[in-house]
């Protein structure tokens, strides 16, 4: 741990909740320093306001609140979907990626102010810190990191209210009690986990976690209809209107929403070791996953698309465990972006019931070749005799293993 002295001012990655206002006054007391609060508007759907007023309470006088809900879907999420990028076959990362801009703009205000260090509320025990941190070091390798999980005694809900109330920090009335789960949201997700969540064999009350959507079982019965324009691999339209990034994955959460799209039940491999279990709503980007599969189904060449579906797992645990400005995330962010240049076109969809049910798809960049595929008179389009020779040659050294009694 760290002494005082040692760090003249901090820049905290500051949600006005009750740990990392706890947070705050704990570094004023610990290490005699000056205090930069950063609040960013990700879309998690809260207001920002009363983190300012908090923060002004505590006394800072520099503070930061930010609508960064453009920047994080346009240079991050829709990025990161270019690469149909799923975690272990299931997470769609809406927390991961989130990580990467909260931590490169805390380095960017610690230039700003003069900072020599930052701080963030994430836990030892979960993988926030490691994203965090690799994006800490990676923009500032000289920064000063304070992670106060991993330094104070206040190991408990308990001590934190404890420490509130000694302190006179305005704590929400919900937060005297012991919280049924612990909720992280933005404007791609919303994760659920912890506490009544941690048994995986406990049902999950979808009743008492959605939040950003309706359960399937209570979703209409009857289905929505849209359809999404692609430009380069990304979304740029619903339904022939043009709509900025963030925009548009607002529309589609309330489209999924409202069909209940997008949850999820799944335990995970952390990166640090230990297995967790979660619940998480990813109405939009659920939607968003299956419209850009059918788009590529029709523009990318097969071993293109087969070459991406091989390099997706490495990238997503990229972005899982933090290291979105590595190099090697970067090298195949480059070769990601070139295969996209040909997703061009629309398609349609149909929501209903917690299904995204694919309708149609038109590109004019399209690969696919009705007059060779018709099972009807192709006009010469294709020879047929042409398939012996293919399969003879693909069949030779399996004949030559035969006969030698391979099998």
């Amino acid at each position: 741990m760290k002494q005082k002295g040692d760090v003249k001012k901090v820049v905290l990655a500051y949600s006005g909740g009750l740990d990392t206002s706890v947070i705050l006054r704990w570094l004023q007391d610990t290490y005699a320093c000056e205090v930069v609060t950063f609040t960013a508007d990700l879309g998690q759907g809260e207001e920002l306001e009363p983190a300012r007023r908090k923060a002004e309470m505590l006394g800072i006088k520099e503070i930061y609140v930010e609508d960064l809900r453009e920047d994080f879907v346009r240079d991050y999420v829709f990025p990161m979907f270019r690469a149909n990028a799923v975690y272990e076959g299931a997470y769609l990362l809406g927390t991961s990626i989130a990580r990467p801009l909260i931590a490169k703009r805390q380095i960017e205000i610690a230039r700003e102010t003069g900072a020599d260090a930052v701080a963030h509320g994430a836990t030892g025990k979960g993988n926030d810190q490691v994203r965090f941190e690799l994006t800490y070091l990676a923009l500032k390798p000289d920064i000063k990191i304070i992670a106060p999980w991993r330094e104070w005694d206040l190991t408990s809900r308990t001590r934190l209210v404890d420490y509130a109330e000694k302190h006179q920090i305005p704590l929400p009335r919900d937060k005297r009690g012991e919280p049924p789960f612990s909720q992280d949201a933005n404007l791609l997700h919303i994760s659920s986990e912890g506490k009544v969540l941690e048994d995986p064999w406990q049902a999950a009350d979808y009743d008492l976690i959605l939040t950003r959507m309706v359960s399937p079982m209570d979703a209409p019965d009857r289905p929505t209809e849209i359809e999404i324009d692609f430009e380069r691999g990304d979304p740029t339209a619903i339904d022939g209107e043009a709509l900025s990034p963030a925009a548009l994955l607002t529309r589609l959460n309330e489209l999924g929403g409202a069909n209940g799209i997008g949850a999820i039940d799944i335990v995970e491999n952390r990166f640090i070791g230990m297995k967790s279990r979660g619940v998480y709503e990813t109405p939009g980007g659920t939607i968003l996953f299956h419209a850009r599969r059918a788009m590529e189904s029709i523009t990318l060449e097969r071993g293109a698309a087969h070459l991406k579906d091989e390099l997706m797992p490495r990238y997503a645990e990229m972005v899982y465990n933090g290291f979105w400005f590595a190099p090697e995330r970067e090298m195949l962010q480059a070769a990601i972006d070139r295969a996209s240049e040909r997703v061009n076109g629309t398609v349609r969809l149909k929501l209903y019931k917690g299904n995204v049910i694919v309708t149609g798809r038109q590109s004019p960049d399209s690969l696919y070749d009705e007059a060779i595929v018709t099972f009807e008179e192709d006009a010469g389009a294709y020879d047929q005799r042409d398939a012996e020779g293919f399969i003879r040659l693909n069949a030779l050294r399996l004949q030559l293993l035969g006969r030698q009694g391979g099998r």
